[in-house]
């Protein structure tokens, strides 16, 4: 009985997936009415809680504990706060946003609770934190219009805590990452890359002249090298790309895209000479059968994993991802292939394609140069980090060792995405109220014409 439901579970939830992410790209369509775009959103919020629920059913029928039905009600409880509260506190919020951060969160609770409890129940903890945290932050982006003044300030910060880690911070995993506060693990590299977007886009808002243009790479390569220092070099390569892209966006000139991709080809093949975990992955990446009892055994893993789930996926509990090192945090997709399915992780890329879509419209369609370079910067910081963490999960790049925004394990990395998530529904929430000013302006030019020429 127990084989049979999480066989028919393995397949509801991928077809429920399926309508979400169809649902997403149509929500992506601007040219709907409000009351449609209202009903297309609704139908999402269902999908989410039936994906939530069917998933721990499965779980329950799997452990038999109640303590997965006091971990299901605390998570919905958790899911359905966040929406009602994005919905009736922020009325002009992007709903799909809201959709899609619930429903990376929800596959992250479901995926870690099945390889982890303890690790599941101490996200839920950050994420509750995070969500509350983070509650005030389109307020702030709303009411502060002196963000792009504190440009040095952002400098000062953002260096000044990388410097913290590279000095203080403990080694993991042969880079130094985080140090301790209060007995709490804290990764500051995931606050300074917002910091660092907001330091970019201040100066660039400033002036995009050719001084102003090395003064702004100056203090941007002090970042970068303090994280290669730090040996952190997937946070650095997440620096460097940011910083390219806002900057050529900034000033539309091919040469600054040109030199700086030559000059990042050129630190990477430095580092692969100077750093020998740099050569270990370089090597995992090119043959990891070749090294599969030592450097390469989480990469082939990794594959063995994706390749045995197939397009359908083994079912929750069926599957044996925890023989990948480090599953719940830098692997995690390779989890959810295994178990979910090939299908089921297409559509979690396409979600996370789906936001990054939604963020870089968002860029579009801000008029003010400052805060269009901030929903740039937040959205290639997010875009990028997913494509290092997949490409390194499938053999598609070397591994880098980031995360998987909301859905893999880590404090640090899911308060940052909250807090980028935040900040585009801040902006957002900022185009959408000069949108209907300039509409109610319109409308009272409008009425004043036909005064006059009555």
């Amino acid at each position: 009985m127990e084989n049979l439901i999480v066989e028919l579970s393995k397949y509801l939830m991928l077809l429920l997936f399926a309508c979400y992410t169809l649902i997403c790209f149509t929500a992506l369509n601007g040219r709907k009415s409000e009351k449609k775009q209202r009903r297309i959103l609704k139908k999402q919020t269902k999908l989410i809680f039936l994906i939530h629920l069917n998933a721990f059913a499965v779980i329950f029928a799997v452990q038999k504990s109640f303590d997965v039905l006091l971990a299901y009600i605390m998570q919905a409880a958790l899911l359905c706060c966040i929406l009602i509260i994005y919905k009736y506190i922020y009325k002009r919020a992007s709903g799909l946003i809201v959709n899609n951060m619930c429903m990376l969160l929800a596959i992250g609770f479901v995926i870690l609770y099945r390889l982890d409890t303890d690790k599941a129940m101490r996200q839920y903890q950050i994420a509750a934190a995070a969500a509350i945290i983070t509650l005030i932050i389109p307020f702030f982006i709303h009411k502060m219009h002196f963000l792009n003044k504190l440009t040095w300030i952002y400098a000062v910060v953002g260096i000044a805590l990388l410097l913290a880690v590279a000095i203080l911070g403990s080694t993991s995993y042969g880079a130094k990452l985080s140090f301790k506060v209060a007995g709490i693990a804290v990764q500051p590299s995931e606050f300074v890359k917002i910091i660092f977007v907001f330091y970019t886009a201040s100066m660039l808002y400033r002036s995009t002249e050719f001084i102003q243009v090395v003064k702004a790479t100056a203090v941007a390569a002090v970042h970068v090298l303090i994280l290669v220092a730090s040996k952190d070099l997937g946070a650095a390569l997440i620096f460097f790309i940011t910083y390219l892209i806002m900057l050529y966006v900034a000033t539309r000139n091919t040469f600054y895209l040109t030199g700086g991709l030559a000059c990042g080809s050129a630190a990477a093949v430095a580092a692969y000479h100077l750093f020998r975990h740099v050569r270990v992955r370089v090597t995992a990446w090119k043959d990891p059968l070749s090294v599969i009892h030592d450097d390469g055994y989480q990469v082939c893993q990794s594959l063995f994993a994706i390749g045995t789930g197939g397009w359908f996926g083994m079912g929750l509990y069926q599957g044996m991802p925890n023989k990948i090192p480090i599953v719940e945090e830098d692997f995690v997709f390779a989890a959810v292939s295994e178990e979910l399915g090939g299908f089921f992780a297409v559509c979690l890329i396409m979600v996370c394609a789906s936001c990054y879509l939604m963020f870089l419209n968002i860029a579009m369609q801000m008029r003010d140069q400052f805060y269009k370079l901030i929903a740039l910067g937040l959205g290639t910081v997010y875009g990028f980090q997913v494509f290092l963490t997949i490409g390194g999960v499938t053999k598609f790049i070397p591994s880098t060792g980031v995360t998987l925004p909301l859905v893999s394990y880590g404090g640090s990395s899911l308060l940052s995405t909250f807090i980028i998530f935040a900040i585009i529904q801040g902006l957002y929430i900022l185009r959408e109220d000069r949108e209907v000013l300039d509409e109610e302006k319109s409308g009272r030019n409008r009425r004043e014409t036909e005064k006059k020429r009555r």
